[in-house]
């Protein structure tokens, strides 16, 4: 199944749980899409020890999850 993601928004939460499911969904097997737009393409600016973004895209991209901003 295709699934994609739209997150638009500047709350770090908001798109660090974006990224949790969708990489849960990766290890399902599941064509997993995350566009990031608005204030959501910053994410890189947003990462902390409590929101880990950049570490959770990576797992993402390397993942085979297509991520477009």
């Amino acid at each position: 199944m295709k699934i994609s993601f739209m997150v638009c928004h500047e709350s770090p939460d908001v798109i660090w749980n974006a990224f949790r499911l969708a990489n849960m969904m990766l290890e399902g097997m599941e064509d997993v899409t995350i566009f990031l737009n608005g204030p959501s393409v910053k994410y890189e600016n947003m990462d902390s020890e409590t929101y880990p973004l950049i570490e959770l895209s990576k797992i993402f991209t390397l993942s085979e999850g297509v991520l477009l901003a």
